[in-house]
């Protein structure tokens, strides 16, 4: 009787924690706390998708994606990040003594947020774009060309160089700023979860759940 009634109370803890651990009961909006000057949020939702947001300043970036509840953890995945996030729309030989990179957009306000380093045969040149979104260098040889969006640091693109060009046109791709995420590991914890970070460097963060 007594093995009957421990086998039964283990199967009614297992039941608790399988609700407990459901997706209707993980779902919610989740509230990243303790980090100066940042807002953060994670939306889990039932259907197991999932949606983030991050301010810093004057910049608000979201992401979305799937996710699933495996081995304790909560496991966040977006769709895979394009491989560039910029597109060189013009490459040509141009009359004058410079060699320019020059990024276009139809919002000039934010073509001073964007940096490049020029690959030469002479060694490397770093800049910063200017209102027109351009940056000169005297004319050389070029052999490379990186791109940087400083409000979000961690976008970056390499375009090998083979020609004598001197002027360099890129556009920026609609997805800058969108936030990808491969594998975010989060636990489920008293008050929310704890982990990492899409895009802060470490793995002790704490969200917590909206009541």
């Amino acid at each position: 009787m007594k093995q009957k009634l421990y086998l039964l109370s283990l199967l009614f803890l297992s039941s608790r924690i399988s609700m407990a651990q459901s997706p209707d009961a993980i779902a919610g909006e989740y509230h990243l706390q303790g980090v100066m000057e940042t807002a953060s949020a994670i939306l889990l939702k039932p259907d197991s998708t999932f949606e983030l947001y991050f301010s810093y300043g004057a910049m608000d970036r979201q992401g979305h994606g799937k996710w699933q509840y495996q081995n304790g953890k909560i496991l966040l995945n977006s769709r895979p990040r394009p491989e560039r996030d910029f597109a060189l729309v013009a490459s040509k030989p141009a009359p004058d003594e410079f060699t320019t990179v020059k990024i276009v957009d139809s919002n000039q306000q934010i073509l001073p947020f964007f940096e490049t380093l020029i690959r030469t045969t002479g060694g490397e040149k770093y800049g910063k774009m200017n209102q027109e979104g351009a940056f000169q260098i005297p004319k050389t040889k070029t052999t490379g060309i990186d791109l940087f969006f400083t409000l979000a640091p961690e976008r970056y693109t390499s375009f090998p160089v083979d020609s004598d060009d001197n002027y360099f046109e890129f556009r920026i791709e609609p997805w800058i700023i969108e936030i990808f995420v491969e594998n975010i590991a989060l636990k489920p914890a008293k008050n929310g979860l704890t982990g990492e970070h899409p895009l802060l460097k470490g793995d002790a963060f704490s969200y917590e759940k909206m009541k």
